[in-house]
């Protein structure tokens, strides 16, 4: 029987380069099973990296990273991984649940899986995680003509279809308005601990998904450092990492509030600046006043 406390993810001394350039390195930590752990900083510092090279996209230039207890790919039958957000054409005629059956079909490694025998079990697996995910009035509809918040459903179902240990979510509430980040990230947390899946989420706003977070691991040019939000997110580390004065404040609500912006590192051209003091965004600082990001 696996522990609570064991150690799923593990980085020890981690460095990456590609195309001769350090994307980071030093980098060590810790995820443990059952955790819903979030990966942040300024844009470019390699958030998604981390995520490839623990599924064995990306290799290390040095150190070494356990998933699972082995080397990462060893385990992809008990990954999920659903990248950065997929556009989908509104003429695109795949009901939702042929994208959840992708999942089952090995779509997302890009290996198609042999022909299987039980398909009764798998439809009723089908059935089970997009109920699961609060998609079924809408899962028999073509993918294009559902919104955001729905398609998004619909593909964390596709990557929670195999019964994943781990589930690796690259940006999941990117372009998702402000309702639909907070119903989304209340799903993850809901699934994570109904599947018992450990999460692990790459984030461009910490403050959605702040309530249900256990670990935070805080990516920024000065380097790098993991524990939880509140631990993680402080004026002294930020200051650190970013190189230079920064201010955090905490709301009444709890919500986390930069003063005090990166500069380059953090910029993120298609967002906008809109003042001093703004919700500690991991991309980019910058929000607009009605909470709304593009």
């Amino acid at each position: 029987m696996r522990s609570i406390d064991e150690v799923v993810i593990e980085f020890r001394d981690a460095c990456v380069q590609l195309g001769g350039h350090t994307i980071w390195s030093g980098l060590s930590l810790e995820i443990k099973r059952g955790e819903f752990a979030a990966i942040l900083g300024p844009n470019g510092v390699g958030k998604s990296t981390l995520i490839k090279v623990a599924l064995g996209m990306t290799g290390l230039h040095f150190g070494e990273v356990r998933v699972l207890g082995a080397a990462p790919g060893r385990h992809q039958g008990e990954i999920g991984y659903l990248p950065q957000r997929r556009s989908f054409d509104p003429s695109l005629h795949i009901r939702g649940f042929d994208i959840v059956r992708l999942g089952l079909d090995g779509a997302r490694w890009g290996l198609p899986l042999p022909m299987r025998r039980n398909r009764a079990r798998e439809q009723r697996r089908i059935d089970d995680v997009i109920e699961l995910v609060g998609a079924s009035d809408y899962a028999d509809r073509s993918i294009g003509q559902l919104s955001g918040g729905e398609q998004q459903r619909l593909l964390i179902a596709q990557a929670l279809v195999q019964r994943p240990e781990i589930l690796f979510l690259d940006e999941p509430l990117d372009s998702l308005d402000l309702p639909n980040q907070g119903a989304i990230s209340s799903l993850i947390h809901h699934v994570s601990t109904v599947e018992g899946v450990t999460v692990v989420m790459v984030a461009h706003d910490v403050n959605p998904i702040l309530a249900y977070l256990d670990r935070v691991i805080y990516i920024g040019p000065g380097g790098a450092v993991s524990g939880t939000a509140h631990e993680v997110i402080t004026t002294e580390n930020l200051s650190r990492l970013f190189k230079t004065p920064i201010e955090v404040l905490t709301t009444s609500d709890g919500r986390l509030v930069v003063v005090g912006q990166p500069e380059a590192p953090a910029h993120h051209s298609d967002r906008h600046e809109h003042g001093a003091a703004t919700m500690l965004h991991a991309e980019h600082p910058h929000h607009h006043g009605d909470g709304t990001s593009h």
